[in-house]
């Protein structure tokens, strides 16, 4: 990601972003996202899902997640909260709803899934991914959102 220039993300098209992750060493992403980038690229990538929803695969689904990235260089957690109610998808930071399924993983982690290049089944399965609540609606995320693959 050394040529990411958090002043052009949102230029980038979902496909280039998602082969800019892949052919990142993930040191280099981890670097990245303790930096003062991180913020501008979260709320990018979050800023872009409800373009991303797929209406028609979540039918009549309502619920709330809450996505929390950990490894600011702080310490801290960013939380975001992704809203989907009839057919819509809504998100916002700082969350304003309990969840129904609570996702918790590493900023390395969250930019392989919403990338494409990362598989959730796996990263939970070896614990670099912890989901809280409704497992079955984890399962199911990917089929909501239009993920592009780098």
């Amino acid at each position: 990601m050394s040529d990411f220039d958090p002043a052009n993300f949102a230029a980038l098209e979902p496909k280039q972003f998602a082969k800019l992750v892949k052919t990142t060493p993930d040191a280099q992403i981890a670097t990245i996202m303790k930096g003062d980038n991180r913020a501008p690229i979260l709320n990018q990538i979050f800023e872009r899902m409800p373009s991303l929803f797929r209406a028609e695969k979540a039918g009549s689904t309502q619920t709330v997640i809450h996505w929390n990235i950990s490894g600011r260089a702080d310490g801290g957690i960013d939380t975001y909260e992704v809203v989907i109610d009839n057919g819509t998808c809504v998100v916002n930071a700082p969350p304003e709803r309990d969840p129904k399924l609570a996702l918790t993983l590493g900023p390395v982690e969250f930019l392989k899934i919403v990338s494409g290049g990362g598989n959730p089944v796996m990263m939970f399965m070896t614990g670099k991914l912890k989901a809280k609540g409704d497992l079955a609606l984890a399962s199911n995320i990917a089929n909501l959102f239009d993920i592009p693959k780098g």
